[in-house]
């Protein structure tokens, strides 16, 4: 909320130099930045922030020359035309990830914008303007130290710090949760900790030379918790509850990460089977590692990284995606122009964010955009009745600024914040108040979305939700595989168990997307759920296998080949009973 409220800053600075149109740029490049703020590491923020950042000053440059070539009349061929085909390789983009799903976001509203928004200063310097908002968020991100933090470390990596000590929170509650009703949640909530810990530090490494010891230390213990995770996975796959004393070492290495010290001694666990075992060596090996001089840290094992979804199943979902971004951008911009509006880029940038997939089901995100829009225009109205001339639309956007960062919890409560600050923008760029055409342009906005979204457009529905099953199954199977071919490989193991699990999180979001959509498309991936629920089962018992072939000189126990057996014939009646296209791996 810090970093909203001074990103207003250039802003204000425009404000006092009387020139609030020049300061507008730079506060729609700040507040689109802002949206993609997240809790998290300082160095992956460069990208989440960066990218799109980038993309977006590009798309203003292109909007604004684009208007230049149209010139001021009505375009109702040119601009649809232009605007579809950029809306056809943004939505494509799209899918191929979190970043780029923000870059074409921002390409295309921005070139909207650049297109439809009057302004005095040319398109090369509105970009700059853009960019240096945009910056200016990103520099206050990375300089800010976290509040109320702990430890003597660099305050740099607070964030990465914060998401390594959660794994190992997870981990405890995991094994807190053995043999009880949420021990598959705590699993789920174990396998999310892992995902946020590994995008903090998936960042490009910054001051290299500086404080390399600290980073490399942190990747040690970031790494120091894959055996445990894989452990606490064992143990509560077998079912039978654990004394309280087992959880004391994870919680006395999740509070050694947060102060950047030593762990000092951890409780034992009795070893009397695999997993008590596994998780006795985990903790030793964690131990060691913790308690390491700083001046003998070593580079730690590689890290995973982040998964590649099958290049034929994204091309699959990236058309469908970028088919109807196009369709949207284009029919919204043809319609904005035959009704001739002032502030008709408003209709096709409403639509490009209300067509993104991962804001939600559909007709959730139309009904929560109508609603925000709704509060947003009738708290704008009424602040404009104050008498208090141009400081009040100042003072909104430092305010929603703030607000923007909270607001990003619930769609509607964020459309109804960024409402606010685009209606102050408007006024402070000289333009006459439209309140109640923002809500007409957005109803509109929303009528095409759920139309668009809703036709039979050609080939089958649900790409997305096949495609992250495909890259689920096909991981599962990579998995297991490698267990029994090479059990005595615990790194490989522990890159595709991580590829494995968080897969599988990225299908279950997709098939919790598509399921609350209306029947017309969640029919499209039904059975699915048959489907992520089986390679779940799969997973956490190769997990349990691999545990018990790394403790064991024997083969795998007969009970564990049995159910390993059974999951398999599982997952393959599933696949059928979902009629899904999914490869075997």
């Amino acid at each position: 909320m810090l970093r909203g409220a001074l990103a207003s800053l250039p802003l204000l600075v425009a404000v006092a130099a009387e020139r609030p149109a020049s300061g507008v740029p730079a506060a729609l490049g700040a507040m689109l930045a802002g949206i993609n703020d997240r809790p998290g590491g300082r160095r992956a923020a460069v990208a989440r922030l960066g990218a799109p950042a980038l993309a977006g000053g590009a798309g203003l440059l292109f909007g604004s020359l684009l208007a230049a070539a149209a010139g001021p009349g009505r375009s109702l061929l040119l601009l649809p035309l232009v605007f579809g085909v950029l809306g056809l390789a943004a939505g494509a983009v799209s899918s191929t990830g979190p970043v780029a799903s923000a870059c074409g976001t921002q390409v295309l509203v921005a070139a909207v914008i650049g297109a439809g928004m009057p302004s005095s200063d040319p398109g090369p310097v509105r970009a700059l303007l853009f960019l240096a908002g945009a910056g200016w968020l990103l520099l206050i991100r990375l300089v800010l130290p976290s509040p109320g933090r702990r430890g003597t470390g660099p305050f740099r990596l607070d964030g990465e710090r914060e998401a390594v000590a959660a794994v190992y929170e997870a981990v405890a509650r995991l094994l807190l949760a053995a043999g009880g009703p949420g021990a598959l949640g705590a699993r789920s909530a174990l396998s999310a900790a892992l995902d946020r810990a590994q995008d903090a530090l998936s960042g490009p490494w910054l001051r290299r030379h500086a404080s390399s010891a600290a980073e490399r230390r942190l990747r040690a213990r970031y790494a120091a918790a894959f055996p445990l995770a894989e452990a606490a996975t064992a143990l509560a796959w077998a079912g039978v509850p654990l004394p309280d004393r087992v959880v004391e070492g994870p919680r006395r290495l999740a509070d050694a990460v947060r102060a950047g010290g030593p762990c000092g001694a951890l409780p034992a666990p009795a070893r009397t089977d695999a997993g008590l075992r596994a998780l006795d060596d985990a903790l030793l090996g964690a131990a060691a590692v913790f308690d390491r001089p700083s001046g003998v840290i070593r580079r730690p094992h590689r890290t995973p990284g982040h998964i590649s979804l099958p290049a034929g199943a994204v091309s699959a979902a990236g058309r469908e995606y970028g088919l109807r971004v196009a369709v949207c951008c284009a029919a919204s911009t043809f319609v904005a122009q035959w009704l001739h509006h002032t502030h008709w880029y408003w209709l096709p940038a409403t639509t490009v964010f209300l067509v993104k997939p991962d804001l939600g089901p559909l007709a959730s995100r139309v009904l929560c955009r109508a609603a925000g829009t709704v509060a947003g225009a009738a708290v704008f109205a009424v602040l404009v009745l104050l008498p208090a001339g141009g400081v009040l639309p100042a003072g909104a956007v430092v305010l929603c600024g703030a607000l923007l960062p909270v607001a990003t919890r619930h769609f509607a409560v964020q459309t109804a914040v960024v409402t606010v600050l685009v209606l102050s923008l408007v006024v402070l760029g000289g333009e006459p108040s439209a309140t109640w055409g923002r809500v007409v342009e957005s109803l509109l906005a929303c009528a095409t979305v759920l139309l668009v979204g809703h036709l039979p457009l050609p080939g089958r529905r649900g790409h997305r939700v096949r495609a992250a099953l495909d890259a689920a199954v096909a991981a599962a199977h990579r998995y297991l595989g490698h267990v029994l071919d090479a059990p005595g490989d615990g790194t490989g193991r522990g890159e595709l168990r991580r590829d494995a699990y968080r897969s599988l999180a990225a299908a279950r979001t997709a098939i919790e997307v598509s399921a609350a959509e209306l029947p017309a498309v969640a029919r499209h991936s039904a059975g699915a759920e048959g489907v992520a629920c089986a390679v779940e089962r799969l997973v956490d018992t190769t997990t349990a296998c691999a545990v018990q072939l790394d403790h064991r000189s024997a083969q795998l126990p007969a009970s564990h080949a049995e159910r390993l057996a059974a999951q398999l014939s599982d997952l393959d009646r599933a696949r059928a009973a979902a009629r899904l296209a999914v490869p075997a791996g």
